[in-house]
């Protein structure tokens, strides 16, 4: 049986669910953005606590940091900025959020951020609306304040060639949020451009020895023509001796399986599992549970579909979620 879990205002046009699932976010179109908690841990309804204005436009992403980095958040406005706010208590009983940094603006436009939580830093990535990739980094995890640039390239294998400015409408970034000693941070990133070479989605590692980060995948067939990328997201891992991609792109939705060692030339092999035409059926996000086997899509056409692999690998719609009326 359905079960509402919070009252949304009108307004809204993103939200997002904090790593344990006890807080959520929202974002509204007057860039108002609404913290929600439960106040009674038996309970699965959730109330607003607090609000504040971002500046900035409205707010059409909202993305919370690790936990252990303490309770904080980015807010991507449609006027191309990315601010970091961070909750603080300035007493026993006051709480308020206060904005720690900004990236972007008008000329610099972010398409797109997320965090990575490597074993040395906290990482955050950035796709800009001129093609470039940005990676952030702070040294010390008290100080939301003071991020430093790590890297910055643009998403394409070949780093010997360099494109003009380009013009981005849109871009996807997803984390492996796997970390051990030997596994090193890597994220994927793909653009909707005017380039073609820059839209497929490339995988990056992290090369510790010379401290780079390396291209060591693309998510594309020769075929693809550089579709434009709508939206990605890399599946949790729990045992399996592989990594799953799922990939969404103005053609449809497919899902990549990705070697975790790399061959002899430092590259991970790919393959396409499946692909399961849009129909002028765009995905504009997706999300994989916890255990990496079932992914939920949302499209233009307002619903939200699961999908899983039965025992024999074989990927299918599993349950559509028609739009509240």
């Amino acid at each position: 049986m359905e079960k509402s879990v919070a009252t949304l205002d009108k307004r809204t046009i993103c939200s997002s669910w904090s790593y344990c699932g006890q807080r959520l976010a929202t974002g509204l179109i007057d860039g108002t953005v609404t913290i929600f908690d439960t106040n009674d841990p038996a309970s699965s309804f959730f109330t607003s606590t607090f609000k504040f204005k971002v500046n900035g436009g409205s707010v059409v992403k909202v993305v919370w940091v690790p936990p252990e980095y303490g309770d904080a958040i980015a807010c991507i406005c449609s006027n191309g900025s990315l601010s970091i706010w961070e909750e603080v208590a300035q007493d026993s009983e006051h709480v308020q959020w206060k904005q720690c940094t900004s990236f972007g603006g008008p000329l610099d436009q972010v398409l797109d951020g997320q965090f990575g939580d490597s074993l040395s830093s906290l990482k955050l990535t950035i796709a800009y609306s001129n093609g470039l990739v940005k990676v952030y980094e702070i040294l010390d995890s008290m100080e939301l304040d003071n991020w430093q640039l790590q890297a910055e390239f643009q998403n394409v294998t070949d780093s010997v060639t360099k494109f003009g400015m380009a013009s981005c409408s849109s871009a996807s970034i997803s984390w492996n949020l796997q970390r051990s000693e030997t596994r090193p941070a890597s994220f994927v990133v793909g653009f909707n451009s005017d380039t073609p070479q820059l839209n497929s989605p490339k995988v990056w590692e992290f090369d510790q020895d010379h401290q780079r980060w390396l291209p060591v995948a693309e998510l594309a067939e020769p075929d693809d023509n550089g579709d434009r990328v709508c939206a990605l997201a890399w599946a949790p891992n729990i045992g399996r001796p592989y990594e799953l991609i799922a990939v969404a792109t103005s053609n449809g939705l497919s899902i990549w399986k990705m070697a975790s060692n790399p061959d002899h030339n430092g590259r991970l092999s790919v393959g396409k599992v499946v692909t399961f035409p849009c129909h002028d059926n765009e995905v504009w996000q997706m999300e994989w549970d916890m255990s990496g086997m079932t992914l939920a899509t949302s499209a233009t056409d307002g619903r939200v579909r699961l999908w899983q692999s039965n025992l024999y690998g074989i990927w299918h719609e599993q349950a559509v979620i028609e739009p509240a009326t």
